[in-house]
């Protein structure tokens, strides 16, 4: 059963990559979903898919790409609502 979380990453997350690599560490793992900027610097994914590839996304996401230094995640789980592909708004 597929579910959805929605994430709020804090930290140095804008101007080092980090949505490019979010985008193809979902595909990856086979989520769909979006990521985007936020004006008060931290990064909003909304993502779904499978429970284990969701957590092992979330895992990546404390961490983030090369040049980030993420400082906090929250995530919120929802219900799913057949999100299509994975892209960067």
């Amino acid at each position: 059963m597929k579910k959805h979380f929605n994430i709020r990453v804090f930290g140095l997350v804008q101007g080092v990559w980090f949505r490019k690599n979010t985008k193809d560490q979902a595909i990856d793992f086979g989520l769909t979903g979006f990521v985007r900027n936020e004006k008060d610097g931290s990064v909003y994914i909304e993502v779904e898919g499978n429970p284990s590839e969701l957590l092992s996304f979330v895992e990546w996401c404390k961490v983030g790409p090369t040049r980030a230094a993420v400082e906090k995640v929250i995530v919120e789980e929802r219900e799913a609502i057949g999100m299509q592909a994975f892209h960067i708004q």
